[in-house]
């Protein structure tokens, strides 16, 4: 069975694999081989191309992920071939960026960051976490993990899921919900349902000086909604992910003082392969076996 995978570092994080499986090194240049013959293929990045690259292997059985997002890849996985994400590797790192996103937005750091540069001390009060209340949207292992971050804080939490469970309500509880709470947390994945979710109705139920923090997937907000809002002075946001992405140098949005910007890089932090790779060991190991594989994504995720 020959599978590839984008990163030469990553091999030894694999684990120990079965004699029949020979692992190639596609990092999106130069084919190491005739792709034809690949079976279990670790895309390089969201950014490849997926329809070229999979026309062009007819053997393919798996398509593994690194990322926890399938949303670039599920209209162009043939039937039959398993399109799998890699959920769980990014679970703590981005709940942790989602505390440290909240954090610096309610304590307003970066007003403090910008004084800094100027060396002006400016004492400010801000806002706390610390018996505020919070909205989960996207109960799922990073909402859950969120959650309890968010509540070893002292901040109270509701979470939203697409599936009732107890102690976590639906979509139509939001229009009852949102105005009561100070921030709003997007961990949804970009399905058809969650496109454009956070719309311009949906931001104006959310209460005066509430704060939107979106670890999603650009898409699921309107951009042009929320840049009015937080331009207004009514809302603030602090967004991991836009749309456009990249965001464009002279958005609205980069200029805003209640507007906290990173680049997708909820995810980029020290010990990524080791995350990632041990999982995909194991994919390997059950496809070679004639296992059922995990994390096989249905309904968009």
């Amino acid at each position: 069975m020959k599978v590839w995978i984008p990163h030469a570092d990553a091999l030894p994080l694999l684990g120990e694999l079965p004699e029949a499986v020979t692992v190639e090194v596609f990092d999106g240049g130069e084919p190491p081989s005739d792709p034809a013959g690949v079976e279990f293929w670790v895309p390089p990045s969201l950014s490849s191309d997926p329809v070229g690259m999979v026309e062009s292997m007819p053997a393919l059985r798996a398509v593994q992920l690194l990322s926890a997002g399938a949303e670039v890849w599920v209209p162009h996985v043939p039937e039959g071939v398993a399109l799998c994400d890699n959920k769980g590797a990014h679970t703590e790192v981005t709940a942790e960026w989602v505390l440290a996103a909240t954090l610096a937005s309610v304590r307003e750091l970066s007003f403090f960051a910008r004084k800094q540069l100027e060396r002006e001390w400016s004492p400010r009060t801000a806002g706390t976490l610390a018996g505020r209340t919070a909205l989960v949207l996207g109960a799922g292992s990073i909402g859950e993990s969120v959650a309890r971050r968010f509540e070893a804080c002292g901040a109270g939490v509701t979470k939203i899921a697409r599936t009732a469970r107890p102690g976590v309500g639906t979509l139509a509880d939001l229009p009852e919900i949102l105005p009561d709470v100070d921030i709003v947390v997007v961990v949804v994945p970009l399905t058809d349902a969650t496109s454009g979710l956070v719309d311009e109705g949906f931001l104006a139920r959310m209460k005066d000086g509430a704060l939107l923090v979106n670890a999603a997937r650009g898409k699921v907000v309107d951009t042009d909604a929320l840049t009015a809002e937080v331009a207004s002075g009514r809302l603030r946001c602090a967004l991991d992910v836009t749309d456009p992405e990249p965001l464009p140098s002279d958005h609205p949005l980069w200029g805003l003082e209640g507007a906290l910007i990173t680049p997708h890089a909820g995810g980029d932090v020290e010990g990524l392969l080791e995350r990632c790779y041990p999982p995909v060991g194991d994919q390997i190991r059950r496809l070679a076996a004639g296992e059922p594989l995990v994390n096989v994504v249905e309904h968009g995720y």
